[in-house]
């Protein structure tokens, strides 16, 4: 028997339609709350500077151009908090609607930033403050099918032999990484459906490590899309080193296109 989830994907496609993420009301929350204390900084690691802005700025651009996106939330630190009506202003993110403290863990954090969602939202976009390199373009597919499927998740295709090791750390088995991806955001859900796995959730004390897994302990299937290895997470100063090289590359390529425009 097809599920809801299938049957709606079936319909979208025998109706030859392409869903427009840009026609419904999509909100993004922000996830901005964490210590960053593998950085071996005093800055939190999206308050750290990354080509002349901080890391959650680069992020909050990344929304702030996505056409489908009309509002986005963020989940800070509490001593945080002020920073983002700088931000707001200096940076032109006019889609910044509210800043709420973070809770003790994510899972906890996500679901504050879900409790000021406009209740117009139909679909909610969430995404690691520290993924500063997410483009408009990625955004926007990923709430795509998230439109047809009801969950949607960024992520990237593994390229490496992956090994399963026992407590000792001896190879037990390789795993076919065709069938493996690794997980990234944003992760995207009908708000509704976010909100009853939510939920579920809590109810049954389900502590999940990303959002998708939300979604999965209520029974809804995710589609993952991959974004790729660009779409990467800082955590350590080595990220901040690939970032930056991404970073610069990618505003190279852009200014060398619009020499030739």
């Amino acid at each position: 028997m097809k599920t809801k989830t299938e049957k709606l994907a079936n319909a979208v496609r025998a109706a030859g339609g392409v869903p427009r993420p840009e026609e419904h009301f999509c909100s993004a929350i922000i996830v901005a709350a964490g210590s960053g204390t593998r950085m071996g900084s005093t800055r939190t690691k999206q308050m750290t500077e990354l080509c002349g802005k901080p890391v959650i700025v680069h992020t909050l651009l990344a929304f702030q151009a996505c056409e489908a996106i009309k509002e986005i939330i963020v989940v800070a630190k509490e001593d945080e908090l002020g920073t983002y009506t700088d931000f707001k202003r200096a940076y032109g993110l006019s889609k910044l609607r509210q800043v709420v403290s973070g809770g003790a863990t994510r899972q906890e954090s996500v679901m504050l930033g879900t409790k000021v969602l406009s209740y117009s939202s139909e679909y909610v976009a969430i995404h690691d403050g520290a993924r500063c390199l997410i483009t408009p373009n990625e955004i926007t597919e990923v709430l795509r099918q998230a439109c047809i499927y009801g969950a949607a998740a960024a992520a990237e295709k593994m390229t490496d032999t992956v090994k399963r090791c026992d407590g000792r750390g001896f190879v037990t088995e390789t795993v076919d990484r065709n069938a493996l991806m690794r997980a990234q955001t944003p992760q995207c859900f009908k708000t509704s459906l976010y909100l009853a796995s939510a939920y579920t959730a809590e109810r049954d004390g389900f502590e999940a490590t990303d959002d998708c897994s939300v979604a999965e302990h209520a029974g809804f299937p995710v589609k993952m899309i991959d974004c790729g290895k660009t779409n990467l997470k800082i955590t350590t100063p080595e990220d901040l080193v690939i970032a930056r090289a991404l970073l610069t590359a990618r505003n190279l390529t852009a200014r060398a296109a619009d020499s030739h425009t």
